[in-house]
């Protein structure tokens, strides 16, 4: 008769007590708010992953172009030379190249900028493409170099 009242004991508690679903809670409130985050920044670094191949695509169209319109001994490619907001002097053709590139460029590349430098000696051309990515990280300070990028291509003519 003693066993049956202990078993009677054990078969008293039926459910959760409200410490366990309050636990069960906040660990499933913790574990969706951690899959949240992940999915967001997963979607950051995706659009990041975008630009940057966006940018190297400009980076060989501009350099396509140069190769096309060297000319004899690469007598052109210096032409295609300018610094951030610069236009090139010189070749009507490596004006018109630079122009449409960059045009191309801010068009997909938010507050984007494209620099070339081409040595005519060294046949050794420099592509250099800034783009801004504070939509996606925040405004640039010191301690969020992540605002801003570039990408620097160097290729022989």
């Amino acid at each position: 008769m003693k066993g049956d009242k202990e078993m009677k004991k054990l078969t008293h508690q039926r459910g959760a007590t409200l410490i366990e679903v309050a636990i069960t809670g906040l660990i499933l409130a913790t574990s969706l708010l951690a899959m949240a985050t992940l999915q967001t920044r997963s979607i950051q670094f995706n659009k990041s992953s975008l630009m940057r191949s966006q940018a190297n695509i400009y980076a060989y169209d501009i350099i396509d172009r140069i190769r096309i319109n060297r000319g004899a001994a690469s007598a052109n490619i210096e032409a295609y030379n300018a610094d951030y907001g610069d236009t090139p002097s010189g070749n009507t053709l490596a004006t018109a190249d630079v122009s449409a590139w960059r045009t191309s460029i801010a068009g997909v590349l938010p507050g984007s900028g494209g620099k070339i430098l081409c040595n005519k000696s060294t046949r050794l051309c420099t592509v250099s493409i800034k783009w801004s990515e504070e939509q996606l990280f925040g405004a640039q300070s010191g301690s969020n170099p992540d605002a801003s990028a570039e990408l620097v291509y160097s290729t022989s003519i």
